[in-house]
């Protein structure tokens, strides 16, 4: 039997006002810190303590049923995250309104095309406050005039977040969001710092395997 340790030995100390990226090879840990940070994935050993509303933007077609409405998603969803009637009352045209989907938010989401079901999923789960913010890299979701709204529409709900957490591979993501950032390598981190520092630092242990050319943009 092999054993693959996703994370292994990890402790992460986040407070309030924490702006912190991941960064890391693919198969590094990223994705699944930050599902373990959210719950989805329980910890087969050590605990996960959090505390405040946490909106994990990895999996963002979880929980939506394909045989319901636009609406009833947009509902049913804000039930999940614990909304009250009021906040989804509020949420339902705010959903709307960035969608862009029209009279296809009264069909079955089953009818939508996959560029539809993102703005859905996407429109929902940045339609609302959460004290802590988790996301693996900045989402795409559809044409330019589009994605211009959306990357509007997310910073603004970074900003109003209490704890960002952001996997991404993007260095000018990364120093856009972020203040620190962690290093993670084979399930380990392997350092925690300033953002420049830890991308410098991740560049130059890269080296090797490419020349000389740099990595990291200034």
């Amino acid at each position: 039997i092999v054993v693959i340790r996703a994370l292994d030995d990890i402790t992460i100390d986040v407070e309030h006002g924490s702006r912190i990226a991941l960064i890391g090879a693919n198969g590094a840990g990223k994705t699944t810190l930050l599902r373990v940070m959210a719950k989805i994935y329980p910890p087969t050993r050590g605990t996960v303590d959090v505390v405040g509303r946490v909106v994990c933007l990895t999996d963002l077609n979880v929980g939506m049923d394909t045989e319901a409405t636009g609406f009833e998603n947009i509902r049913m969803r804000g039930r999940l995250l614990g909304l009250s009637t009021q906040q989804i009352a509020e949420l339902v045209p705010n959903v709307a309104e960035f969608t862009e989907l029209g009279d296809y938010l009264k069909l079955p989401i089953r009818c939508y095309s996959q560029g539809m079901m993102l703005r859905l999923s996407f429109g929902i789960s940045t339609g609302i406050h959460p004290d802590i913010v988790l996301l693996d890299e900045i989402i795409g979701v559809g044409d330019q005039s589009f994605e211009e709204k959306a990357r509007a529409r997310i910073s603004r709900f970074i900003d109003t977040a209490s704890i960002v957490v952001l996997a991404s591979h993007s260095p000018h993501v990364v120093r856009t969001f972020c203040s620190s950032a962690i290093w993670l390598s084979g399930g380990r981190v392997m350092a925690y710092g300033p953002v420049d520092e830890i991308l410098e630092r991740y560049s130059s242990s890269l080296q090797p395997a490419i020349g000389n050319a740099p990595l990291v943009a200034k």
